[in-house]
């Protein structure tokens, strides 16, 4: 039989998993306050109070009262008394910027639809098999999508791109550039629009994640980027790009390494690969020790993914934390690279890489 828990061992882990839960039914709020433009309303308009809030938003008065009360007892709001509710410049900067490096705001409002894959995930316990973004439905895409934009938009092309050797010059002058695992293009379509000359292949697994990315160049008016999907269309392997990019999206591929020998035949002899993916220690027990991301990387690799890693017969299933430095390094050297180096530059809990041949 199993020894009884003692009174402190089990106050300590009642709290903890107590904490755990009350986190998870105060996230599902800030959902619906990120989804309901709810922060967004309270973003500049001083102390408010559930009748002034109602009148801003068109909601009703008595729902969002019990919301605004739930949000300040979990200190997301600040109680200012007489029934007003103030929202902290450091909350919204997380939850009403859209803008912001440091927004949470499309990780908050993807949180129903990630805890509504639940059913699909015991199913997945029981079979192996995950699922692909597009298997999660059209919210899946556009989750993705908010949360790399901003670092996409604003540090890709004056903080990244100058780390890599000579790359800029070659984009300046005209070179062929393919993202591989390119999600909703906005990386491409930031470096298309800052360099005409050269041009532009997206390539990805989801339909829905191309779909965004076609209409996002459309937006912006370009001719010189293009996208494909990888089931249609393969990479092509006749050593025509000088700068290829897979941005977080190796460690969620069902064959990394057929990837990695195909991006070693499309580059050029001179050519860079520069690969950004999760930053995660070398084992477990450095994650367990030194990573304060462990515990929701781990849950995100089941809802996300492991998921997608495992979402065909026999996938190579890294997931989330499984690509540290040490495995990266001897992924892109096996695939017939002879240089690899991390970059200083740090983002989106992410670490970078650039790799030659």
């Amino acid at each position: 039989a199993m020894p009884e828990a003692d009174a402190d061992a089990l106050r300590e882990k009642t709290a903890l998993l107590g904490g755990y839960t009350t986190g998870a039914l105060v996230a599902a709020m800030m959902s619906v306050g990120v989804r309901l433009g709810l922060y967004e309303a309270l973003r500049g308009a001083g102390p408010s109070t559930s009748d002034t809030l109602a009148q801003a938003t068109g909601y009703q008065e008595r729902w969002l009262r019990e919301w605004l009360r739930g949000q300040a007892a979990a200190g997301v709001l600040e109680y200012e008394g007489d029934g007003k509710f103030a929202l902290p410049a450091a909350s919204a900067a997380l939850l009403a910027d859209p803008t912001s490096l440091v927004s949470m705001e499309a990780m908050v409002a993807s949180i129903p639809d990630r805890l509504a894959l639940v059913p699909r995930v015991e199913e997945s316990f029981r079979t192996g098999l995950g699922f692909s973004v597009d298997d999660r439905g059209a919210a899946a895409a556009r989750g993705i999508d908010g949360l790399f934009a901003n670092w996409h938009r604003q540090e890709l092309l004056t903080s990244a791109l100058p780390l890599l050797s000579g790359v800029e010059e070659r984009l300046i002058a005209g070179a062929v550039v393919a993202d591989v695992g390119c999600g909703s293009g906005v990386a491409l379509v930031e470096m298309a629009k800052a360099f005409p000359r050269s041009e532009f292949h997206g390539f990805d697994v989801s339909q829905q994640m191309l779909t965004i990315a076609r209409r996002n160049a459309t937006q912006a008016g370009l001719a010189n980027a293009t996208f494909y999907h990888l089931r249609e269309t393969s990479i092509p392997d006749d050593q025509r790009f000088a700068l290829v990019l897979t941005f977080d999206c190796l460690h969620d591929m069902t064959n990394p390494h057929e990837t990695a020998s195909a991006i070693r035949s499309s580059l050029q002899p001179d050519g860079t690969w520069f690969i950004a993916d999760i930053d995660s220690r070398p084992t477990f027990e450095e994650n367990l020790r030194d990573n304060p991301r462990a515990a929701g990387s781990y849950a995100i690799s089941v809802l996300a993914c492991l998921a997608s890693a495992l979402s065909e017969p026999g996938g190579a299933g890294y997931g989330t934390l499984g690509l540290p430095e040490p495995v990266m390094r001897e992924l892109v050297l096996e695939a017939g690279f002879s240089e690899f180096r991390r970059l200083e530059l740090s983002g989106l809990g992410s670490a970078f890489y650039e790799a030659r041949l």
